[in-house]
Formats: structure tokens, C-alpha cells, sequence
């Protein structure tokens, strides 16, 4: 439903924004096993599965709290990325950013344990596991 002001209603929850990145963050878990296979030396693999670890770790902390932050100072008045047109004021793109950013956030606390894991998994394959690598 559209309003005189062009903003598709209702406006966004943040359980919601929070699920679907839920959702989105344990789907790429499988895909960064798959991408590790595709390394084919067993420290490379193991150093792979590490940096992604770290780094969904360090955005998940960013992008919750960015994200939460924004949420907060726009006061309720979040939109979706499909509103941009919409957007006016110095501080319009917040209300753009802030499900994006909470959004990724959360996508990245559910792939940095999940790329832990498949870091410790790896490491502790037998050497003539296809698991383990060249």
C-alpha cells in the first residue's frame, strides 16, 4: 500500500529486518563451504575459512550497531531500499541505511560461527579426506 508521500507501508520492523538477515546469514554458510572447496591447498583453505570468519565477525559488530544507531535516530521512520526516491533531508539516507546495515549485521553473526566451524572442521580432516585438500 502506497501513501500520498510514496512510501510503501508499512514501514519496515526491526524483528523483521533482523529475521531475514538471519535467514540470509545461514544460507551463506553452505555457500562458503562450497567457495572453500574451491581451494585447493589444505592451509589455504583453512586461512580462508579463517579471514571470512574474522571478517563477518568485525562486520556483524559494525553493521549491528551503525545499523541500530541509525534505526534509533530516525525515530521510527525507516524505509525500504525500493523508497529512496522518497528520501529528503540531510539525514534521509539514514533511513535507508539503517535496515541495510542491520540487515548485513546480522547476516554476519550467523556466518562467522558458521565459518569457525567450518575452519575447525577442515583442520581436523584426515589427510586423505577430500575435505582436507591437496
Amino acid at each position: 500500500m502506497r501513501t500520498e508521500d510514496a512510501i510503501i507501508r508499512p514501514l519496515l520492523r526491526l524483528r523483521d529486518v533482523a529475521a531475514r538477515g538471519a535467514l540470509y546469514g545461514l544460507a551463506a554458510v553452505p555457500l562458503s563451504g562450497v567457495a572453500s572447496l574451491c581451494v585447493g591447498d589444505h592451509h589455504d583453505r583453512t586461512t580462508f575459512l579463517g579471514v571470512v570468519g574474522l571478517f563477518a565477525a568485525f562486520t556483524a559488530v559494525v553493521g549491528i550497531l551503525v545499523g541500530l544507531f541509525f534505526w534509533w535516530a530516525c525515530e521510527g521512520d525507516v524505509r525500504r531500499c525500493r523508497d529512496w526516491h522518497t528520501v529528503s533531508g540531510q539525514g534521509g539516507p539514514a533511513t535507508v541505511a539503517a535496515p541495510v546495515l542491520l540487515r548485513t549485521g546480522v547476516l554476519a553473526l550467523m556466518l562467522s560461527p558458521g565459518a569457525f566451524g567450518l575452519h575447525l572442521l577442515v583442520d581436523g580432516a584426515g589427510y586423505d579426506s577430500w575435505l582436507y585438500g591437496d
